[in-house]
């Protein structure tokens, strides 16, 4: 029974991979490898153009990071410095007003602050339809030198 059994199992094995043979015919099979290879070809090459471009950009981000970051405290320190000198003038403005209430015309007596608050998400912006005032800050420090 046993030596039958494997006599019918090896007959189906011949049968299904013949019918798998006739499938597709060899031909078609060597188009599909070569169309394979081809593909894996550019790929290979596209992996490398994209691994020189990263190496380019890294040394490129190298290169500018230090200036970068030196010009965003000096832009910061220069934010810092306007606002104190804003908020100086703002109060001399008052105090000489107080002392001499006919110095200004009426249209000028109203400090409005329309720029952007750029420490403000730009997002948050958006979603509120204007930007925000910038709000003065009572702690500021004298600017450094």
């Amino acid at each position: 029974m046993e030596e039958s059994e494997r006599a019918a199992i090896r007959a189906a094995s011949k049968e299904v991979s013949h019918e798998v043979n006739t499938l597709m015919n060899a031909e078609a099979i060597d188009s599909l490898k070569q169309m394979q290879h081809l593909i894996l070809g550019r790929l290979q090459d596209s992996n490398a153009v994209l691994s020189h471009f990263n190496e380019y950009s890294e040394n490129c981000y190298a290169d500018v990071m230090a200036d970068f970051s030196k010009n965003t405290r000096l832009l910061k320190s220069m934010k810092t410095d306007l606002d104190y000198i804003f908020l100086k003038l703002r109060s001399m403005k008052s105090k000489i007003f107080a002392t001499y209430p006919d110095a200004f015309p009426n249209e000028s007596l109203e400090v409005v602050d329309t720029r952007p608050d750029l420490e403000v998400p730009v997002c948050e912006e958006s979603q509120q339809g204007h930007p925000s005032p910038t709000v003065t800050h009572d702690s500021h420090q004298p600017p450094t030198v």
